[in-house]
């Protein structure tokens, strides 16, 4: 009975402390994300019936009839969407990090709506629509772009539009463009088309902002590279960079001569040195320098950190 009870308790396998820094890392980013995502939505978009598509859109366009909670109202029509997800999609992870993203921010809008006004000095904060729109959008869009970084959404169209893609083939961005647009239409029959391109903008504004938060400033530049002394070039920028680079042999089009093509990747500061040293080692060679919008690996980012 001992031997056996031993040999159960080696098969448990415990958490390490590097997996239980990664969820509770998840669940940080969640519920902060979540929470700034609501405070943007609740001082920004709900006083002024401010709607940018999603199910939060629609929760004002809801409420604005009714009078019921916007936060509960989201939650609400949240639940069949999650199920249908669960069947539809079979990702676990993603639906269980939505499902929680979903109820911080449905919980921390109420909770704020309810506890602002009475705390604050002056309610709403600002009369100023353009001011609230572009808040709205930046604080929203960074809520939203910790969330993201967690690997989770908070529902609504985005649950749809994943499964759309899945049955259709079409991309999200297609998806999203025509559910969000008819959500602020319909705001626009409601409140007006003034408020109405009020919301397109805090839906650019806020995509902008999420995608800053995801994925942080582009500071790499990628440079490519055609020149007939590879070795040269390759060594002078290994020595003065410290970057790598990759080469191929390659064909002109035009002439039907052979050159080399080398690729490298360096950071913005790097650039103006960059191109002193090619014109050194190779005063001929045909240089582009482009924007990379990440990278990853050697020398820039950890990978297993970006992915963690």
């Amino acid at each position: 009975m001992t031997t056996l009870l031993r040999q159960k308790t080696r098969q448990i396998h415990w958490p390490s402390q590097a997996q239980i820094w990664h969820k509770t890392h998840i669940l940080i980013l969640l519920t902060l994300g979540g929470f700034i995502a609501a405070a943007g939505y609740v001082i920004f978009q709900v006083p002024h019936h401010i709607v940018a598509g999603g199910l939060s859109g629609v929760s004002i366009i809801i409420n604005s009839f009714t009078g019921w909670p916007v936060g509960l109202l989201f939650w609400i029509m949240n639940v069949p969407l999650l199920i249908l997800g669960f069947f539809q999609l079979g990702r676990w992870s993603f639906l269980w990090r939505t499902l929680f993203a979903a109820t911080i921010f449905s919980a921390s809008a109420d909770f704020l709506l309810a506890v602002l006004p009475q705390t604050l000095p002056q309610w709403p904060l600002t009369d100023d629509m353009l001011l609230n729109t572009i808040y709205g959008g930046i604080i929203g869009g960074i809520g939203l772009g910790m969330v993201y970084r967690a690997g989770g959404t908070t529902g609504g169209t985005s649950i749809l539009g994943r499964i759309w893609q899945r049955k259709t083939g079409r991309p999200l961005s297609q998806v999203y463009f025509y559910s969000d647009g008819i959500i602020i239409l319909t705001g626009a029959l409601v409140f007006g088309w003034e408020i109405a391109l009020y919301g397109f903008i805090t839906l650019f504004i806020g995509g902008l902002a999420a995608d800053y938060t995801l994925e942080g400033p582009s500071r790499t530049r990628t440079a490519t590279i055609i020149t007939n002394q590879p070795e040269a070039v390759m060594q002078i920028i290994m020595e003065k960079l410290g970057r790598g680079v990759s080469y191929w042999p390659i064909t002109g089009g035009y002439t039907g001569e052979q050159h080399y093509l080398l690729y490298c990747t360096v950071t913005r500061p790097q650039v103006q040195e960059l191109k002193r040293i090619i014109a050194q080692a190779d005063p001929t060679a045909f240089v582009t320098i482009g924007v990379g919008h990440q990278a990853l690996g050697d020398g820039f980012s950890p990978i297993a950190k970006e992915t963690s």
